[in-house]
């Protein structure tokens, strides 16, 4: 009997779904199946009943959920005593990100976390990234996400994850009326812009200086994810994310100006140097697999 057999019968019971109590053991739904039917033949008794609304304990089933919820609770406590033995990684970590959850790979960073290291928790925190640095700076973050154009950083250890390709996104009024769009044009136009503390606003300056002028701020959106729907609206062009650009294209909401593309990177970054706690270690390592 293993203790991955116990998991998978107790989740079963709390999801009555085996598809589901597949994903909360992190499992496949064939594998939860042969795993309950290895528990079943071992015991020598039948622990579900499959009916038309999923899978209910039986008798023998509600008696020993009891027996098995101890028993992992008790190897839970094991772990829980060695990691302390052994100095594991424990605690909050406070996390600085930018953009959304997914171009970020958390839901594979907290995978890894769950799996790997289930002591250590993140307490997240999205700004932009000027303002995440300075919060790491100063000690209010352990770690962070940020958008970056720099290859190193002095006092942060900076390890760049991926490219952040950019673009400019048109309300779908000003495309059709100027299929033709200049550059000189396009810097005529009203933009959506950001604060000085986001990256896309050093690319904005730059698109800006290409055509021989300032950027001068007007409408400012407080982050990036707000652009695209300001863009959509009619309020003005917007430098964004490429895939942010793409997706609104195809769903009608803008238009991408072809004359121009930039990129940043997507980087993470801690202090440099000093002793490091082990939970901010094991965030560490979770990213760098995310993004191996």
């Amino acid at each position: 009997m293993e203790l991955y057999q116990l998991k998978t019968f107790v989740a079963i019971a709390k999801e009555g779904n085996l598809t589901r109590a597949a994903e909360r053991v992190f499992t496949s739904a064939p594998a939860a199946s042969a795993q309950l039917k290895a528990l079943e033949d071992e015991l020598g008794v039948r622990l579900f009943e499959r009916t038309p609304r999923g899978m209910s304990p039986t008798a023998a089933g509600r008696r020993l959920l009891e027996e098995a919820e101890r028993t992992l609770a008790s190897a839970m406590r094991m772990q829980s005593a060695a990691d302390q033995l052994r100095g594991a990684a424990q605690g909050v970590v406070r996390f600085g990100t930018v953009v959304d959850p997914v171009a970020l790979r958390l839901g594979s960073v907290l995978v890894t976390l769950a799996q790997q290291h289930p002591q250590v928790t993140l307490q997240l925190k999205q700004g932009l990234s000027y303002e995440t640095l300075a919060a790491v700076q100063r000690g209010e973050l352990d770690c962070a996400y940020v958008l970056s154009d720099a290859e190193r950083l002095e006092g942060f250890e900076l390890r760049r994850l991926g490219v952040v390709d950019l673009a400019v996104g048109l309300p779908l009024a000003v495309a059709q009326a100027h299929p033709e769009l200049t550059l000189d044009q396009l810097t005529e136009l009203t933009w959506v812009g950001t604060p000085p503390s986001c990256i896309l606003r050093a690319h904005l300056e730059k698109l800006f200086a290409a055509a021989g002028r300032d950027y001068r701020q007007g409408i400012t959106a407080d982050g990036e994810s707000a652009i695209r729907s300001m863009v959509a609206s009619g309020m003005g062009a917007g430098l964004m994310r490429l895939d942010q650009a793409e997706q609104g294209e195809r769903q009608g909401e803008l238009a991408i100006w072809n004359g121009w593309r930039s990129h940043t990177w997507l980087c993470w970054v801690a202090p440099a140097g000093g002793q490091r706690s082990a939970a901010v270690e094991a965030v560490r390592g979770a990213v760098f697999d995310a993004w191996a």
